[in-house]
């Protein structure tokens, strides 16, 4: 019985990272150029792409930071009306939604890290870009902007 004890001490004791994808490992995942277009300047991002379902449901959870120029893009099979919450998200992010032309429907920034409260497109959006807490505003990105990607599956 004090093994059982001992082995279930020791189990519960194991750091969350266990459970979790490695940060640094899931960092160096292969990445795709994003360029966000705004009054004459554009500014160039390298993120890796949410493509399966799988993947769409991990996103960023469980990292403690993002490359400057870093970050992840859900693209959708077609436009729909997009949430997602924060739940076992460790930093901040800007999401932005993104319709199919590549304008922009919304920006939520710096959204709450570990919060269950939805947050959601305005309409319906051919994809989601989520970059570090503050970029949008450190950048000076609003609605204005036009997003484009390519990606080479």
């Amino acid at each position: 019985m004090r093994i059982l004890l001992t082995a279930l001490a020791l189990t519960l004791a194991l750091p969350m990272a266990a459970c979790s994808p490695d940060a640094s490992e899931a960092q160096s995942a292969a990445t795709i150029p994003v360029t966000i277009a705004m009054g004459g300047q554009s500014h160039r991002f390298a993120v890796e792409v949410a493509r399966t379902d799988e993947e769409q449901k991990q996103g960023l959870k469980f990292r403690t930071s993002l490359p400057v120029d870093g970050g992840m893009i859900f693209p959708f099979e077609k436009p729909r009306i997009a949430s997602f919450w924060m739940q076992d998200t460790l930093i901040p992010l800007d999401m932005l939604f993104i319709r199919a032309d590549g304008s922009l429907d919304r920006i939520a920034e710096n959204t709450i890290p570990g919060s269950l409260e939805p947050v959601a497109s305005g309409g319906e959006v051919a994809a989601v870009l989520e970059l570090a807490g503050g970029t949008a505003a450190k950048l000076g990105i609003d609605e204005t902007a036009k997003v484009t990607w390519t990606d080479k599956k």
